[in-house]
């Protein structure tokens, strides 16, 4: 009996060893990325050259806008999207105009035509009248003013035409990179509120922070190949819509969404990325 007694401890003793042998791992537990949104790299790898583009998890529409290398407002137009420019994952952008929002249609009913002769004839019976009863004094007075000059925006030069300069006289923290997660442009240093200047004439078409990565974002558009951008900024100088000339202050240096004060600054041709040093001033920095 005693024997037996001796057996079965055994036995509960072996298998007691088993299994925590089984429960113990010689490997660690494996770690799952946790995916935080698109971040700086998402928006490179290829250009939105195609005439449409389905929404994205995690795309905006500035983000799409800036890939599509287009105005903001002008792809909002497009697509009828009011501001703040809510989209949807799923939805499908138009990235190039319509004949329809380039062309107005005239109706082609036949009774708002005929309508319209008699309103014509009106008007131009009207304006024979007026132009033969003389003016008041009044109305001769305001005839006389001279007409404030008219705003007109200066036109694009062609890429050939454009004179660069660099957006900040810092030291080069990081040269441009064609590898995959390389800088897409130069990381300049300098000290918080340093100038930013604009490196060529153009219109500013994007001042904000809704593209993750970039912090406070400026982006320049020079002519329809070539914009700028300038990112982690401390603080913008410029809003949307407005025109600069080269050496311009458009903003002041700072850390937003970076790990240091810098400026990360890229010229883009054609919506692709370009080392800048083959257009900035050589021998400066």
């Amino acid at each position: 009996m005693c024997g037996r007694v001796k057996q079965l401890i055994g036995l509960s003793i072996a298998l007691i060893l088993v299994l925590s042998g089984c429960a113990q791992r010689t490997e660690p537990a494996p770690v799952t990325r946790l995916y935080k949104g698109k971040t700086i790299h998402d928006f490179e790898p290829a250009s939105l050259t195609s005439p449409s583009y389905t929404v994205e998890q995690g795309d905006t529409l500035y983000s799409i806008a800036f890939r599509a290398n287009e105005d903001v407002r002008t792809l909002a137009q497009w697509n009828n999207i009011p501001a703040p420019y809510t989209i949807v994952p799923g939805q499908k952008l138009r990235l190039t105009a319509t004949a329809s929002a380039t062309t107005p249609t005239r109706p082609a009913n036949t009774s708002q035509t005929i309508a319209s002769t008699p309103k014509k004839e009106y008007r131009e019976q009207q304006s024979k009248q007026n132009k033969s009863k003389p003016l008041t004094t009044k109305q001769q007075s305001v005839a006389s003013r001279p007409l404030p000059p008219q705003k007109t925006e200066p036109a694009l030069p062609a890429s050939k035409d454009i004179v660069w300069q660099w957006p900040n006289s810092g030291r080069v923290l990081k040269e441009f990179s064609t590898a995959e997660t390389g800088s897409k442009g130069l990381d300049i240093a300098g000290n918080r509120n340093d100038p930013i200047y604009a490196a060529a004439a153009g219109k500013v078409v994007y001042a904000g922070n809704a593209l993750k990565g970039y912090g406070q974002l400026i982006i320049l558009k020079h002519n329809d190949d070539y914009i700028t951008a300038y990112a982690h900024n401390q603080k913008l100088l410029v809003k949307e819509q407005q025109w600069v000339n080269k050496g311009d202050e458009i903003a002041a240096m700072g850390d937003t969404d970076a790990e240091r004060v810098k400026l990360h600054f890229q010229v883009r041709f054609r919506g692709k990325s370009v080392n800048p040093r083959h257009y900035l001033p050589r021998g400066t920095q």
